[in-house]
């Protein structure tokens, strides 16, 4: 009779376990939420030691005027350039809400410029004519500082000037992180660990500022969300290093 007793509430302990899921395949079906999410990473651009990720707009490849000495990216202006020929870089990968984080130099009198939303298909010369520019530049010694603060180092080129020239003296480098979410419609520039512009972006307030600019009349500009990175040949000695960035 004992054993009739313990084989039955065997049977029953066997089958009550197997009726009941595991706690942790419960949790495995359940889908994650985007606040549960992990945050993005940093990924490195450029790790000073090659071009990887990079090429000349509209080109295959890295020329020579563009080198790499002691972990950064400086760009050679040639002393007879062919008439129309840029060299400006392009990252291979498009972007669309992201953090970009780098450091820049300028040379005596210099002018430069970061680029975002560059479309390469879209026929036009130069990156200028789809992306928006942030601005590098000597504000001390090159023209277009003279131009109204639009046009200084750190500015939404031709739209927002910075509220503060914190631009450290030429030779020495300058660390800018520049934010572009086309979800809350905002953007922004950080040099130096000081946050000296704000901007919309992808709505009326956008279109209102281009409309104000000398790229009102340019067909292509900033009409791509998604688009490369950009790095400017203007025709000075630029150098950078220290390219990350982060995808929102």
């Amino acid at each position: 009779m004992k054993n009739c007793i313990l084989i039955i509430f065997l049977a029953v302990l066997t089958f009550g376990c197997k009726g009941k899921p595991e706690k942790s395949q419960e949790m495995a079906s359940e889908p994650i939420t985007e606040a549960e999410k992990p945050p993005q990473e940093w990924i490195v651009l450029f790790d000073g030691t090659s071009f990887d990720g990079w090429k000349e707009y509209q080109k295959d490849g890295v020329s020579e005027h563009w080198k790499i000495e002691d972990g950064a990216m400086v760009f050679y202006p040639p002393e007879n350039r062919e008439k129309g020929k840029i060299y400006d870089l392009v990252s291979e990968k498009d972007y669309t809400d992201f953090i970009l984080s780098l450091e820049w130099k300028i040379s005596e009198g210099g002018n430069s410029g970061v680029f975002w939303g560059i479309n390469e298909d879209s026929g036009m010369k130069k990156p200028y004519h789809t992306g928006p520019e942030i601005q590098v530049l000597d504000n001390e010694k090159h023209p277009d500082a003279k131009n109204g603060t639009t046009h200084q180092a750190g500015s939404l080129y031709d739209m927002v000037a910075p509220s503060e020239d914190v631009t450290k003296p030429v030779g020495e480098w300058n660390t800018m992180v520049v934010s572009i979410d086309h979800n809350e419609k905002e953007g922004s520039v950080e040099l130096n660990g000081n946050k000296i512009v704000n901007f919309s972006v992808g709505n009326e307030i956008w279109d209102e500022m281009v409309s104000k600019s000398k790229f009102a009349d340019w067909e292509e500009f900033s009409k791509y969300t998604k688009g490369k990175i950009g790095l400017q040949d203007h025709g000075n000695q630029v150098a950078f290093r220290n390219i990350k960035i982060k995808e929102l």
